[in-house]
This record gives C-alpha cells, structure tokens and sequence, in this order.
C-alpha cells in the first residue's frame, strides 16, 4: 500500500503545469486521500474523522456533557440497569479549570507596537538620535547662543533633552515614535476592532486549552477589505508538522458545510448541470465526517478550501542592445535560448501559493489560481506566508497534547465515585429496633393495664425507657428483660466516607497534573498560610499554563505581522485603496499621509503584555519605598505606573531615582554655597558693622574730646575771666593795703616825733608779742595770696604788684 504523500505531484515541474486545473485537482485528491475515506485509490484513511471526534469529544468534557455511556457499561451487568435508578448527569469539574485558564489569559491586556525596521525608517531614527546626541554635546554652546545672542540653535526641545546615554535609550524606547508607527499601530487597532478580533481571540485561547491548538485565518476582498476569521481545528487539514508553530506545512486548509445557493454564489462558473451532479454525489451518507448541523441536508454540501505552497520561476531574457546596454525581458519557465545567440537567462526561484476548493466526493475542484495579494515579508521576498495562522504548544510526532486531555480519565474516575456514592445513599438503611413480645407478656403494671408492644415504643420514642422483667412469673431468668433494643445498620456510613476520600483524591489529581491549585481558582484557601505565600503559589500555577498563553500571544502576533503586510500590499495594488483610507482615516484624521505611504515601510509587530498582578506589586513595592526615601515624586510615580512592560518601567524608576538624587545633590550643594556665601556675607557686615562701630567709637572719642577740649577751653575761659576778677579784687586789696601802709608810714612819720614814746611802747608789744609766737611756734601772718594768683603755664602776677 502506498503513503498518501505518494499521491502528491511532483513539485518539479513547470509553473505552466502547476497553473493548470489538472494540477490542482491532483492536489485536492492528494488531500483527500490523505484525510478522508477514499476508496478510490485504494487507501482509506481516517484522520480528518479521528481528529474530529476527539475534538468533540474533548469539547464535551470541558463542557461537562460527555457521553455517559462508559458510566453505565461500567456500572450495568450485562447491560442491564434496571436495579439502578441514578442520576447519570456529568459533574462539571472539568469547565471550572477550563474557565480559570481561558478567562483568565484572554482577559489579558496588551498593547500594539509597531517598530520601522526598514532602511527609510532605520534612517529616520538614526537622524533623531543623532540630533538628540548633537544638542547633548553642545548643550552649554547653544545654550550661550540662546542666552547672550537670541538664536535658538536647538534641533530638539531643550527642555525634553536626554541627560545621558542611558536616558536617551530609555525615550527612544518609551517616547520617540514614528508617525508612520502610529499610523500603523492605529490602523491594526481599527481593523481588529472592526473584525471583533477580541471574540475570535477568546475562542481560540479556549481551543488551545481544550484542543492543544488553536487556529485563524486572514483574508483580503474587494467587498469586505481584510478579513479576520476564527477557524475550527476540529476542520484543519495540513501537511506533517513536529513544529508547534507550523512554520513548515506546505498545504492547510479547513472544510466547511456550504448550501448549494451559497455555493453558487461563491463560484458563479459552475453550470446548473455541474450544480446538480454535486448534489447528486453529495448525499449525507457519503460524507466523512463528524455529525453536526446540515449533515442530513442534501441540499449541503462538503467543500475543501486550501492553500498550497509551491514556487515558481522568475525567468528573464537578458538581451544586449544596439549601444552596449543589456534589456532584460521577462519570460515563462520554458524560456531556454540557444547557445549561439546574443542573448542570456537569468531565473529565480521565488515561494507562491495556490489557492484552491475542492468538493469532497464529487471530483469537482471549483477554483485553482495563484493568491492575490499574497503576505510577504519585506526582508525576504522570496518567502510567502500563509493565509492561516496555526499554534500547537504541545505537539509531537504529529499528536497533540491539551490540558483537558490530560485530566478527562481523572474526570471519569470522579464521575464514578459520584454514581457510587448515589448507589451507597440508596442503599442505606435508617436505625431500627427489636421488640422481644414474649419479654412484654411478662409484665404486669399493676393497675389491671396491659403493657403492649405498641405502648412499650411509644413510651421508648418518646422518653427513651423501657420496662422489663429479669425473671418471670415463675422465677425463672427472664431472656426477654430487655424487651426494645436498637439495631444498627450495616456500615454505609464508611463506605461513604471512603468515597469521598477517593472523589477528593482524584480531584488533587486533576489540581497535580494541571497545576491550577487553591490558590489559582481561590476555592479552599489555607487559612494559616501568609498572603506572600497564596500569591507565590498562584504564580506558580500561572507559570504551569504559561505555554497557552505564550501560544495564544503568538497567534495574536502572526495574524498583526500578516495584516501589517496585507495592509502594504492594499495601499500598493489595491483598487480599494481610497476606501481603505477613508474607513482608517476616520479614525485618525492626521494620519492620513503617513498612511498612504505606508506600503513604503517594513514593521515589525511586537505585543507589550500587561504585568501580572505579581509583577505589578513587586513595582509598587518599589515605587512605595522609593516614595517613602524620597526618591522619587508622586509624579514619578504615576508615569512608572502608566509603562505596562516592568523591565521598562523598573529601569525608568532607577533612573528617575537617580535623577532625582542628583538634583538633591546638586540642591544640597547650592545650599552649601548659598551657605558659604551666606556666612561670607554675614562676616563681611559684621566686619563691616565693627568697622562702622569703631568708626562710630572713635568718631564719639573724638567729639568727646572735642566736647572735653571745648568745655577746657571754656573752663580757662572762665577762669581766667575769674582770675581776672580775683586778680582785680586782689590788685585793688594790695593797693589799698599799699594805701593804707603810705598812709600808715606817712602818719608814722608825722607822728614819730610826736609820739615817740608811743611807738617804743608799741615796738615794745610788738617785739614781747614776738616772743611769745616765737615761744609758741606760730609764724608771722600773711595777707597775700598764694598760688591763686598763677595762670596755667607758671605764669604768676606778682610781677603786676605795686612796686
């Protein structure tokens, strides 16, 4: 038996023969064979139908609506059931874990960033960065020119100027952004809003946590622009892939139920005749696959559509002209000039894509031609995307590995211990009691009443005692003295309890394979652990699913980079490029140029994840201690706040506080100086103020001594005004003294002969008088001043006295 790549064509030939009808269908048969029934050729395979059944199967489980049938043959004797009356309804454990994962990651926010990495946009960064580097180093010299001379010499805004390299790194990575960028990343936000990409983003990341892989597809038409669609893996078929990225296929395709009336509206070529001759091939009972909605339709019909990669040949004929210039002439594949011509070939192989539909049972291939408007990457032209975006994180060999797949058997085991618990309920017998009657017939109450067995339980129901008799009337032992005892059941009490324990067993089972633990769904929290230690373990149960969320990332960015491309190649080649701009630009008025040109850039499309809740209080540790030191201003804060990538945001919080350390730095060195300069001047005015004071003492030391020099000069003044009176007065004594002594002599004279015994009388006394001043000390009197008559200097006026 042959492998079904056998049936494949030979890619080895030419495009001619590749463009052709018959080529194509050898593909779509080849297709066919290798997933379908086909007994046609001899080979029958089931693969499409395999994966599609365990596809719904695993869709049921996470569903909580999976067959019950196993239950029952596990639980029936030979398939009877008739003893059993159970409530057979699944549990629906497994939906829980599934909507954790799902909800959770598609939930996840994220933005777009667009990066030019072609030559004209690298150029443009490079010219800004060189400007900011230019205004960085001549920063103090423009400065000098903007202050002294009024000439603005800045490239940039001096006042958004980078400090340093680091800085600068840090804008060109938060800040500096291409209009063309913007354009870009506003256009891929208006076409996923418009595609509802967020609802088709939610169903696959719920596919790659049922299925293990998820699926979309983008498209290009004239009537509805680029188109976004989620697509079924349950209705994949693809070429042998070991890549969870898929990267290798070199077919894909997806099939869909199509009524005939939608049919012939897709293909407008095909003839009632053809119409009817599919119908007639298309009965429910020859399609080979799984049932759903239409399957018993008639009217609908099965249809393959797919992509093929293959390559052509680019062949030109180079030809020399009349003036020594070679012309180059572009020509098919088949191009092969002779040798002795003055004429050469040049060829190229370049990767196209076929795209094709195919009506499965009827041999009928409705389209063949080469995709229009094919995705590209501008870096490599001669490589071609496909149309399809497909991730299995856990693929090997072939099969694919889920997390539901994982924990459906665990699930089974639950269900059944859930069905035997309902069998142990059913099966329990309440406590009774065993009434001896002959032990009753014993008993006489003594009041002529008879103690029946009805009586003797109610008065046990109703008070607990009871009456015997421990020997009987003929004093015998009585066996009967105890006449009520209870009765025990059977130990179901147990077996329930040992179910329990194995349900809570199988559903750690389910916690361990998948990792989604307490903490992840927050169902039984362990009241003793710390809350550091519940987030710790939430992380990790984050971490055990992380590779669905990296594939569904991964899908999200092959569909951007694809839709960037596609965007090119509209604004390019497309008729509806007018159209196209209008609905963009709508949005983004000013845009509109940088979009019209944008078939001239090659961006890179990457995604900017939101920080888990983790990260985000790991950075808002640091941002609160950093507050508290003083490090950083409120400001500073909410900027760090507002950067979703935490490298980022954790580098522009370092150099935030480093900035903000310098200028407390440079702060407290201005301080410092204001401080010096401060106690400079300070020491200079008191200097100053002794100064003026000593000016002030010496000029009042001298105005003392001019008022002591005056109040001198005045006090000689006065006296020598007084001694000039004293010297009068005594001038005037002595001359009257003088007087009276010539008049004293005169009168001596006149009288001395007269009285001359008088006056030896008077000598007499004046000589015992003497005598006696001599005898007792004293000195001879004097009338004249002394000292009192002399001016300063040892100038005296005993020279003025009468001679």
């Amino acid at each position: 038996m042959k492998s079904p790549n056998n049936y494949f064509p030979s890619q080895a030939v030419s495009d001619l023969e590749k463009v052709s009808f018959d080529y194509g269908l050898k593909i779509a048969k080849a297709i066919e064979s290798e997933w379908f029934d086909s007994g046609s050729q001899g080979h029958r395979s089931r693969r499409y139908e395999n994966n599609a059944n365990s596809y719904r199967n695993l869709r049921l489980y996470a569903r909580g609506e999976q067959s019950i049938q196993k239950y029952k043959d596990e639980l029936s004797i030979n398939g009877d059931l008739s003893y059993l009356n159970l409530d057979w309804k699944p549990i629906p454990i497994i939906p829980k874990f599934v909507d954790i994962v799902v909800n959770g990651m598609a939930d996840k926010d994220y933005s777009i960033k667009a990066f030019s990495q072609d030559p004209y946009g690298a150029s443009k960064r490079t010219q800004y960065m060189e400007s900011i580097m230019k205004d960085m180093e001549l920063k103090s010299l423009k400065d000098f020119s903007l202050k002294e001379l009024g000439v603005n010499t800045y490239e940039n805004d001096p006042s958004k100027l980078p400090q340093d390299v680091e800085e600068l790194a840090l804008h060109m990575q938060l800040t500096y952004k291409q209009e063309a960028e913007i354009a870009q990343e506003q256009a891929l936000s208006v076409l996923m809003e418009g595609n509802k990409f967020d609802l088709i983003r939610k169903r696959f990341f719920y596919d790659l946590a049922v299925l293990g892989i998820g699926a979309s597809k983008t498209s290009f038409n004239t009537s509805e622009g680029l188109v976004i669609d989620y697509v079924d893996p349950a209705n994949l078929v693809y070429s042998h892939t070991d890549s969870p990225y898929f990267e290798d296929i070199y077919y894909v395709g997806e099939v869909k139920l199509v009524p005939i009336n939608e049919l012939a509206k897709q293909f407008p070529h095909l003839t009632d005749s053809e119409l009817k001759e599919i119908v007639e091939k298309n009965s429910p009972s020859n399609r080979n696959t799984r049932q759903k909605y239409g399957d018993h339709d008639s009217n609908v019909v099965q249809v393959l559509y797919f992509n093929y990669k293959t390559y052509m040949n680019n062949v030109y004929k180079i030809k020399e002209t009349g003036a020594g210039l070679e012309k180059a002439v572009e020509k098919d594949d088949s191009f092969n000039p002779p040798e002795n011509e003055n004429f050469s070939r040049i060829a190229k192989q370049i990767e196209v894509l076929y795209d094709g539909a195919y009506i499965l049972g009827s041999n009928k291939l409705v389209k063949w031609e080469m995709c229009k408007n094919m995705v590209r990457p501008k870096s490599n032209f001669t490589k071609v995307k496909m149309n399809y975006s497909i991730v299995a994180p856990r693929i090997y060999e072939g099969r694919i590995e889920s997390l539901v797949s994982r924990i459906t058997g665990f699930a089974d085991m639950i269900q059944l211990t859930h069905l035997k618990l309902q069998q142990v309920m059913a099966r329990l017998i309440p406590d009774g009691v065993y009434l001896d009657a002959d032990g009753l017939a014993e008993i006489d109450l003594g009041n002529g009443t008879n103690y029946n067995p009805q009586e003797a339980l109610n008065m046990f129901f109703q008070t607990g005692s009871v009456i015997g008799r421990s020997l009987t009337a003929d004093g015998d032992m009585n066996p009967g003295r105890v006449p009520i005892q209870e009765i025990r059941s059977g130990s179901g009490g147990q077996k329930m309890q040992s179910l329990i324990g194995n349900y809570n067993y199988y559903l750690q089972m389910i916690r361990d394979v998948t990792g989604l633990n307490e903490a992840r769904d927050g169902s039984t929290p362990d009241k003793n652990s710390l809350v550091g230690l519940q987030k710790m373990a939430a992380q990790n149960s984050n971490t055990a699913t992380r590779h669905i969320l990296q594939a569904g990332m991964f899908l999200v960015s092959d569909v951007l980079e694809s839709l960037s491309l596609r965007i090119s190649d509209v604004l390019e080649f497309s008729p509806t490029k007018d159209a196209f701009l209008q609905a963009i630009g709508s949005h983004s008025v000013a845009n509109l140029e940088e979009l019209s040109e944008m078939h001239l850039y090659d961006f890179g499309i990457f995604l900017e994840l939101s920080p888990d809740e983790e990260d985000k209080q790991l950075l808002e540790n640091n941002i609160q201690q950093s507050i508290q030191q003083g490090s950083i201003d409120l400001e500073d804060a909410i900027d760090v706040r507002d950067i979703k990538n935490i490298k980022l945001a954790n580098q522009v919080l370092k150099l935030r506080r480093k900035k903000k350390q310098e200028a407390a730095a440079a702060m407290q060195q201005q301080n410092a100086q204001q401080q010096q300069q401060m106690n400079a001047q300070s020491q200079q005015a008191a200097v100053q103020a002794e100064q003026a004071k000593q000016q002030a003492i010496a000029q009042s030391k001298i105005q003392v001594e001019q008022a002591l020099n005056q109040f001198a000069a005045q006090k000689m003044a006065a006296e020598v005004n007084a001694k000039k009176e004293l010297m009068g007065i005594e001038f005037y004594y002595n001359t009257e003294i003088q007087k009276m002594q010539q008049q004293l002599l005169v009168g001596k004279e006149k009288e001395k002969e007269n009285r001359k015994d008088e006056r030896t009388r008077i000598q007499a006394s004046q000589q015992s008088e003497l005598i006696e001043q001599r005898k007792t000390g004293g000195t001879p009197k004097k009338f004249e001043s002394s000292g009192n008559d002399i001016l300063g200097g040892g100038f005296g006026l005993e020279s003025f006295g009468p001679k």
